[in-house]
């Protein structure tokens, strides 16, 4: 018992050493950009309020919450320093939430706004910056999150379970888990309402809706369909939704304004779909999937076994 005492302590404070080092480095990189940027932005006006407000979110108060919990870490109150830091681990969320936003407005102005283009180039040429631009540094809280999950789990997993501080550091876990949770989802939103728009914008017209609240991206790729009556085989583009599967055919190279855009031949709702794999089971080349609708089955065909695999387990989970 007292050997895995002593090397849970050795851990433990390799961790806490670590955590406080890897701490100091983010609050001086925060630092550049609340000294450099919003502090004398604000005096200056060089950006309206609003519109700083915007761009920063809350950076300021995240950096305070840091440096309250370096100077805790410094005096090896971790329990109290950790339990401090979770009552602002909302700020994490709401920085994430606004993330993209900011970087539109930051955009937007660069854009726009001369002398506030001027001031970034000026500041990001200081040596205390190392060829970093603002771009870089904005994203750094949510890398930290990640950081923090790892660190504090370490620190848990390395703390006798009866010790007084032992509580503290699950509760922090727990904090810390739930927020990087919800920082996960925006993320994923983010970037699947960036896939739903690309798709959006790669089918000629609008008549077919992939815009719909909800509605989740799974994958995309080209497949052979074989016809009913021994025609030759049709390859075509076929799209991947949580409720929607959709075919498509290039447009003529020729089309003066969509030779490069996809037509929506079909959409096929998934709540009717029955899947089944034909042929494929073995380790021969290619295989063969049958989609089933009320009006209509659609006969798959790959010559790569993988690729075939990949679509049906893609195509009965989002049946299920």
């Amino acid at each position: 018992v007292e050997e895995q005492r002593a090397r849970w302590e050795r851990k433990r404070s390799r961790t806490a050493k670590e955590l406080l080092e890897t701490e100091h480095k983010y609050l001086e990189q925060l630092d550049l950009v609340v000294t450099f940027f919003v502090t004398i932005l604000k005096a200056k006006g060089t950006l309206k309020p609003a519109v700083l407000e915007t761009i920063f979110g809350p950076l300021e108060s995240i950096y305070s919450a840091s440096h309250v919990l370096s100077l805790h870490l410094e005096r090896g109150n971790l329990g109290p320093g950790l339990e401090n830091f979770c009552q602002n681990l909302e700020l994490y969320g709401h920085y994430a939430e606004n993330l993209e936003q900011a970087n539109k407005t930051l955009k937007e102005q660069l854009r726009k706004n001369k002398s506030f283009r001027r001031f970034k180039k000026l500041q990001e040429t200081r040596p205390q910056f190392q060829g970093r631009k603002l771009e870089d540094l904005l994203p750094l809280p949510l890398q930290r999150l990640h950081q923090y999950k790892h660190f504090l789990r370490d620190l848990l997993e390395n703390t006798s379970p009866d010790s007084a501080e032992y509580q503290k550091l699950a509760k922090a876990v727990k904090s810390v888990s739930e927020v990087s949770r919800w920082v996960q989802d925006i993320i994923h939103k983010r970037e699947n309402s960036l896939q739903l728009l690309r798709v959006q914008k790669l089918l000629k017209g609008q008549k077919t809706q992939v815009l719909t609240p909800g509605r989740w991206y799974i994958r995309e790729g080209w497949l052979l369909v074989v016809p009913s009556k021994g025609e030759e085989l049709k390859r075509r583009m076929f799209f991947l939704f949580s409720d929607i599967f959709i075919a498509t055919k290039p447009c003529h190279p020729l089309h003066p304004l969509s030779s490069n855009k996809l037509a929506c031949q079909a959409v096929y709702p998934l709540h009717q779909c029955v899947v089944d794999k034909v042929f494929g089971h073995t380790q021969s080349q290619g295989g063969l999937l049958s989609l089933s609708f009320p009006q209509k089955t659609l006969l798959l065909m790959s010559g790569d076994q993988q690729d075939i695999n990949d679509w049906y387990q893609s195509l009965t989970t989002a049946v299920r």
